[in-house]
């Protein structure tokens, strides 16, 4: 089953981080995903750009609105997310939590089930 754990965090929080201690999160989170990544288990891993670049677009009733930044204000920002092949959700969960751990804080991840997903290579349907 493939699994999105989607990172969220304050971004201001992480956005202060000196160069030394983003490189140190990095480096640690790493540690966690080479071993699903030798297993064959790891698929994109994307680490967004803050809210603050992005777009949105919403769509009501008529013309879709285009708006500079977030959806919506939050406490918590996604920040990124990890797409995972696993055979149950105790395992996701296992590795949410060591990528908690390995990054400093608070914050939260929310692991899904993914229906359908497509890339370049390939096209995989929920087991």
């Amino acid at each position: 089953m493939l699994y999105a754990i989607l990172c969220y965090n304050n971004e201001d929080t992480v956005g202060q981080w000196t160069k030394e201690e983003d490189d140190a999160v990095m480096a640690r989170l790493d540690a966690v995903l080479q071993p699903v990544e030798r297993a064959g288990q790891l698929g994109p891993v994307a680490r967004l750009l803050p809210t603050s670049a992005a777009t949105t677009l919403r769509k009501a009733s008529g013309e879709p609105l285009v708006i500079d930044g977030p959806f919506a204000e939050t406490k918590e920002q996604f920040l990124g997310f990890y797409l995972v092949d696993f055979d149950s959700l105790d395992q996701a969960l296992a590795f949410s939590k060591d990528l908690a751990e390995a990054n400093p804080g608070g914050g939260s991840y929310e692991i899904r089930p993914v229906g359908y997903v497509r890339d370049r290579d390939r096209e995989k349907h929920a087991s």
